[in-house]
């Protein structure tokens, strides 16, 4: 890693504002992401760092310190041709794609962290993220301020549960679901022996990873698609996963509920516990038994479990809101794709490009 170069000192703005751009990840990532709100503190160098693993690419960092202290700390890496000068955050999809930012960050941070990234790069893409996000909104309304182009493409609307809101209403889960429930766990269990466990911190080995592969290997992702989004396969993003189990502090937050069925994996729902939220990965079962709803059965497991764990809102992302509906989830904030283009012909042009850009995403 090559020695910090200041690129601007905000004297002006008290306390000092001072960013540096390092070659590589930064090591100042984690202290960063420790002082981030809750939800954010999954985006340590451990989870950059599985990116560039499973992704590839050559990352730098910007840090922005304040008074010494490190505030905000943006990994980007090159994005499309390299002629157009682009970079983009790099990271898993799941559940976004941001940057970490010291809780209660002021504006001098974000101001200033415009200012180095606009000597570094034309522009940047960050994203997918959720409308309202705490690190990317601030650095949004910023570049808006200092001329900059801001883009963006709907990708979708995502769903949450208020668990808290919902047992406000009554016993939950309903006495008449959980009756349901048994039901059907009787007659899964006519396939045999049923095992329902649970997997975090110490826990995840190449087994663990193996079983919900295994799951996925079996299931409709490898049946109807060419298994790419599949999330621990080797094809899909297996890769990214197992390198970001190395970090403990990541393992922890990991979290997965498996049911096998006579030993062999049958469903499996896959978790980031974020402090009192809970991000829904990914979930999948065997259609050999899927009559049975092993999926939906495993799942409110998995929520009573985080109910006394302490966890208060599940953030289900995109996608089918059906059976998330059936649960009590409800719409929440659109989730998006920015990229910001710094000012002059860049951001000209890109204003003028602006309508494509958009039209590149799903309609609202």
């Amino acid at each position: 890693m090559t020695k910090p170069v200041p690129i601007t000192d905000f004297a002006q703005s008290p306390p000092a504002c001072t960013a540096l751009l390092l070659d590589g990840l930064a090591g100042a990532i984690d202290a960063v992401a420790d002082r981030a709100p809750a939800s954010h503190q999954f985006l340590r160098y451990g989870w950059y760092g599985a990116a560039v693993t499973a992704y590839g690419g050559h990352p730098r960092t910007l840090i922005v310190e304040r008074e010494g202290v490190p505030a905000l700390a943006l990994p980007f890496a090159g994005f499309g041709p390299a002629a157009l000068g682009l970079a983009q955050i790099p990271g898993c999809y799941w559940p976004f794609r941001g940057f970490p930012v010291r809780e209660a960050a002021p504006p001098a941070v974000f101001d200033a962290a415009l200012a180095a990234l606009g000597g570094a790069v034309r522009g940047l893409r960050i994203g997918p993220v959720y409308d309202g996000d705490a690190s990317v909104m601030p650095l949004i309304a910023a570049a808006r301020a200092r001329g900059w182009a801001v883009l963006d493409r709907f990708v979708a609307d995502s769903f949450v549960l208020d668990i808290d809101a919902a047992r406000a209403e009554g016993a939950w889960p309903r006495a008449s679901t959980l009756k349901k429930n048994r039901f059907h766990e009787k007659h899964l269990a006519a396939h045999g022996t049923l095992d329902w466990r649970f997997v975090t911190g110490a826990d995840w080995s190449d087994a663990q990873f193996d079983a919900l592969a295994a799951v996925e290997e079996a299931s409709w992702i490898a049946a109807r698609t060419d298994g790419s989004d599949a999330k621990f396969t080797r094809a899909g993003h297996g890769a990214f996963w197992r390198a970001a189990a190395a970090d403990p502090v990541l393992a922890e937050m990991m979290w997965a509920a498996l049911l096998t069925i006579d030993g062999a994996p049958a469903a499996f729902s896959f978790d980031m516990n974020a402090g009192a939220l809970k991000y829904a990965i990914a979930n999948s079962y065997d259609p050999a038994v899927g009559k049975h709803s092993p999926g939906k059965l495993l799942y409110y497991r998995n929520l009573v479990r985080g109910i006394d764990d302490g966890i208060a809102h599940v953030d289900w992302g995109a996608g089918d809101s059906g059976y998330k509906r059936t649960i009590g989830a409800a719409q929440g904030p659109a989730i998006r794709d920015w990229l910001l283009l710094r000012p002059g012909v860049t951001a000209v042009a890109g204003r003028m490009l602006g309508p494509l850009w958009r039209r590149t995403g799903n309609r609202g």
